[in-house]
């Protein structure tokens, strides 16, 4: 009888936690979703019309050579881009996840949620620092890391050494499982390219060089209405970084061969968004004369050229940037624009570094709150961008070591709040928003590694 009892009580449990994970949400992603796709769409739309270009074009002979002639130095070229403007920003796309709602929590008896006090009042399941602290148990104090001078009894310089020999070791056999495993401690400078290309399951084949050929010929050929967007957003961005402004050409041929790529449609199959369509002219409406705008799908943001700059660091042959760059998006980046009830989607990480913050530095969040500078205001440009061009870059990629090695992106907003908690003697002095973003204006000297381990493993629980 109690068996029975036990085995219903189970099967109840698996129910709700269907119900609560499928339809309820994904009704609620798809409407919320929608209403943001149309706005972007008829961003692009608007400014067809204003500019008077087509969305797409097929380029004259004469440009097609002195595009093909110039692949290499497409940074010298100064288009007038000053009518062109971003699409959206990460600040526009905060504004559509603070207005989600589930009205089917509205009248909840869900307490813990009711307590919440951020932006987000969406109430999906986050992790607390217990839980976290098991998920991420090689970053423990007395684990051995790269990225930390004096974490463990070991020497630092022997920790290194014995690392890069596993690490060696690792490539040597080949093992995808164990690369990933290995590089949540860090992964040495010289091994990097080649652990995280084992991790992403990329080898160059030659038919990988062909495909990329392929989408270089497409973007030759024809000329896109997102390609000024990603001219634009290269120069407001990359160009302007200290750190990344070398590699402008490298960023234009992985971003414009990108745009045409549309293998990178597979990733809606994850995803609750569905690819921007346009029409065939003179057919709007009519279903059959759609097609996919731009063909991968992905209408670029303010910002998002920095998702492929730190990789420029590791390779340096085009179609093996393009290839890492390419799955890098489908495994992680695009979560980080889309909304989704995955714990890897950006509504996730918002709700997780609001409930961190909330439960762990209450004064702290408290003092924000009441002064009008709510800390995802801050952080979300942060953890949108996955940190590229906030962080130094070996800082940077001391980071996305641990995203791949995690294969979650949960420690973007983990290392947002120890940012906060690291900052917070000055922040409880300040009086607004804007002198709150001055006190973070700069995380370009910060250790990463320390600062998750003493977030972590020694915030009191």
């Amino acid at each position: 009888m109690l068996q029975e009892e036990s085995d219903l009580s189970l099967i109840i449990a698996q129910i709700v936690q269907k119900l609560k994970g499928s339809n309820l949400y994904s009704q609620l992603e798809r409407q919320a979703w929608g209403s943001w796709e149309k706005r972007i769409l008829k961003s692009l739309n608007s400014m067809c019309t204003e500019l008077s270009i087509p969305l797409a074009r097929k380029r004259p002979v004469g440009e097609q050579k002195e595009l093909l002639n110039k692949w290499n130095e497409m940074g010298t070229d100064e288009p007038d881009l000053s009518l062109f403007r971003p699409v959206y920003a990460p600040k526009d796309f905060l504004e559509v996840l603070i207005n989600l709602r589930n009205p089917n929590y509205e009248n909840s008896d869900s307490l813990s949620f009711r307590t919440h006090l951020g932006l987000i009042q969406v109430p999906l399941k986050v992790k607390d620092i217990p839980e976290l602290k098991e998920c991420f148990v090689e970053l423990g104090l007395n684990i051995g890391q790269l990225g930390i001078d004096d974490s463990t009894q070991v020497p630092p310089e022997l920790f290194e050494n014995e690392h890069v020999r596993i690490g060696q070791k690792v490539l040597a056999e080949q093992d995808s499982a164990a690369a990933q495993q290995y590089i949540r401690q860090g992964s040495p400078t010289a091994l990097r390219a080649e652990l995280w290309a084992l991790i992403l399951n990329i080898s160059s084949q030659p038919e990988d060089v062909l495909y990329y050929e392929q989408l270089k010929t497409n973007v030759i050929q024809h000329d896109l209405l997102v390609d000024s967007l990603i001219y634009k957003d290269v120069k407001l961005t990359a160009s302007n970084d200290d750190y990344y402004f070398v590699f402008e050409d490298y960023l234009y041929q992985v971003l414009l061969c990108f745009s045409r790529d549309t293998s990178v449609l597979s990733h809606f199959a994850f995803n609750s968004a569905s690819p921007p369509k346009s029409y065939i002219r003179g057919k709007l409406g009519l279903e059959e004369y759609a097609v996919f705008y731009p063909p991968n799908g992905v209408i670029p943001f303010h910002g998002f050229s920095m998702y492929v700059a730190p990789l420029c660091f590791l390779y340096h042959e085009p179609s093996k940037l393009y290839q890492i760059f390419r799955e890098m998006y489908v495994r992680f980046f695009f979560r980080l624009h889309s909304i989704s009830s995955h714990p890897s989607g950006i509504v996730s990480l918002c709700l997780l570094f609001e409930t961190l913050l909330q439960t762990y530095l209450p004064q702290l969040f408290y003092h924000l709150r009441e002064i009008g500078a709510q800390p995802l205001r801050i952080s979300f440009k942060w953890m949108v961008r996955a940190f590229s061009g906030y962080l130094a870059t070996d800082q940077l990629l001391l980071l996305w070591d641990r995203i791949l090695g995690y294969n979650s992106l949960e420690i973007l907003a983990v290392l947002a709040a120890a940012v906060f908690a690291f900052r917070a003697v000055n922040l409880m002095e300040v009086t607004s928003l804007a002198a709150a973003e001055a006190v973070l204006a700069d995380l370009s000297t910060l250790k990463v590694m320390p600062l998750l381990q003493i977030f972590l493993f020694a915030t009191v629980t």
